[in-house]
């Protein structure tokens, strides 16, 4: 069944009424549900460009993160953990492949599915698919996939987090290293504290840089030449970002002011990640690549807080 398209007022009204509901209370949690509830119900393109303003509502979120950080402490979570995240990368890569060889799983499938869980989710599932030759339908149900997770971990994460009496510290490092996506990482980390947010941004940007190798590799066995991979610009913005909040004085009120801002931002992010979820895609999940996706998260999470909460 195809999406329809509202008319362009209905598209404004529901893009306009609930975010201010969904801001006030602060959960991007609350702010996926209520996203991917109206395109369900409505099997509708509820927002315009509901990927883009996402993708851009996230990187702007996390660059005003950057005016709250000191560039030193930045360094120095990124250098103390910069070999558990390498650690995690490689280890979930070789776990995913190996796995989706036990499964049957089709070799596209399984690169995209073992990559998407190692780094970035759907960031990587996007930029590997054409690299490899992937099929839509292969995309299609590693995406759909790894929004799923996401969602999981985004309610789940927070109470396990809670029950097990993690620290700020750990909770964001577990986050860091577990989630798939971005956006996800982030809001399930603030869900827990600020600490915890911070701490999470930081290191997913690091494991997001491993997205370089693994393209400049995969091009290589392909012998794709004219594949083009560049260091995405927010994440730069972010380090001068952090550079500036350590050597500027800025005002409390502008803070606060940058502190609500950046939450709001998620709100909508997660909101538009929520509206971008069809029945058609849901429909999707099958298959050994579901199979292999869902088995390869249930083994790198519990690894992941063992290592997490005994070592840190």
């Amino acid at each position: 069944m195809t999406r329809r398209a509202f008319n362009l007022p209905t598209q404004l009204s529901f893009l306009l009424v609930p975010l201010p509901v969904l801001i006030f209370i602060g959960n991007p949690a609350i702010g996926l549900i209520a996203g991917s509830a109206l395109s369900l119900s409505f099997n509708a393109r509820i927002i315009p460009a509901s990927d883009k303003i996402g993708k851009y509502a996230l990187q702007t979120a996390i660059v005003l993160l950057g005016l709250k950080l000191n560039a030193t402490k930045l360094i120095e979570i990124s250098s103390d953990y910069s070999l558990l995240v390498t650690a995690y990368v490689i280890l979930t890569l070789f776990l995913g492949l190996v796995l989706g060889r036990m499964l049957n799983n089709d070799n596209q499938s399984s690169q995209l599915i073992s990559s998407g869980t190692a780094i970035c989710g759907g960031t990587t599932i996007a930029s590997l698919s054409p690299v490899i030759r992937a099929t839509p339908e292969q995309t299609a149900v590693a995406l759909t996939l790894v929004f799923m997770l996401n969602a999981v971990a985004l309610f789940s994460y927070p109470y396990i987090g809670q029950y097990l009496q993690l620290t700020q510290e750990q909770f964001g490092i577990w986050c860091a290293l577990s989630i798939h996506d971005t956006a996800s990482v982030v809001a399930t980390a603030f869900i827990y504290g600020n600490d915890s947010g911070a701490i999470a941004t930081t290191l997913k940007l690091g494991r997001t840089l491993w997205l370089i190798p693994l393209l400049v590799i995969a091009s290589i066995l392909q012998k794709q030449q004219e594949t083009k991979v560049r260091l995405p610009g927010f994440v730069l913005l972010f380090v001068m970002s952090a550079v500036c909040g350590s050597f500027i004085q800025f005002p409390a009120w502008l803070l606060e002011a940058v502190t609500f801002t950046s939450k709001a931002l998620l709100v909508l992010a997660l909101y538009c990640i929520g509206t971008d979820i069809t029945r058609d895609t849901l429909g999707q999940l099958r298959g050994p690549a579901v199979l292999h996706g869902l088995l390869l998260w249930l083994l790198v999470v519990p690894l992941t807080l063992g290592a997490v909460y005994y070592l840190v």
